[in-house]
């Protein structure tokens, strides 16, 4: 097995249960730093007593979708990574869901940087990021190619894990299924977000369209995304 074949690693459905394999949850302060919609997030203090959470997020379109769905023990704030607008010592742990690599990588260091001054000694961050492989990443990389970007987000880790903020506290690789119901669906999700311009033209389009096409059937079109968790401890 190599990381760009996903076929053979472990499916996770829900990436929570693999977070949750890893370290405590209930009764724990947490940010997500890029939370997105926060689905994860949201699940997760329905799930553990106690917990709360603050989903950090940096597009704005995205950060009024989450205030106009406010729930409780989650607070929604604007702001990025590298500027995390709390004090010292505020957390007992972070996650990273498949945004490290979206930090732009001059700021990949000062990042990880903020991320051990809000936390707290003994305190966990989670970084999952998505391994560049798969039947989905040779379609998407025709848009976005993130072949740059996400070895990027590794090296930053391992340059982190050279500092003495941090130790090595647990990784793992998994599979997540992803399934698109239709071209339009995949194309709404993926071609035109709201945090990034992929300069999509007509062209462009029909040649992703063609890439993407002959795995549809009538479930819709099913893949798996290779996932990487390093799960690092922020030290005394």
């Amino acid at each position: 097995m190599t990381p760009s074949d996903p076929d053979h690693l472990e499916q996770v459905r829900d990436e929570l249960d693999v977070l949750s394999g890893m370290v405590p949850l209930a009764e724990q302060q947490l940010i997500e730093l890029g939370c997105g919609n926060a689905r994860l997030a949201r699940s997760l203090v329905q799930r553990f007593a106690g917990s709360q959470v603050v989903g950090l997020e940096v597009d704005e379109v995205q950060h009024a979708r989450n205030l106009a769905e406010p729930q409780d023990r989650i607070q929604f704030l604007a702001g990025s990574a590298q500027a995390v607008p709390f004090p010292d010592a505020s957390f007992d742990g972070a996650l990273m869901l498949k945004s490290l690599h979206h930090v732009p990588l001059q700021f990949m260091d000062a990042a990880l940087q903020e991320v051990a001054r809000v936390l707290r000694p003994g305190a966990w961050l989670y970084v999952s990021e998505p391994i560049y492989g798969g039947a989905l990443n040779e379609i998407v990389r025709l848009f976005n190619d993130e072949g740059v970007v996400r070895p990027a987000a590794q090296v930053a880790l391992d340059r982190a894990l050279a500092t003495d903020a941090w130790a090595p506290a647990g990784e793992r690789r998994f599979a997540q299924p992803v399934r698109y119901a239709s071209w339009e669906e995949f194309a709404q999700r993926m071609l035109y977000p709201t945090f990034a311009d992929h300069g999509i033209t007509p062209a462009l389009a029909e040649r992703v369209k063609a890439a993407f096409m002959p795995h549809l059937g009538p479930e819709g079109a099913r893949f798996v995304r290779p996932m990487h968790v390093r799960l690092l401890r922020r030290r005394a």
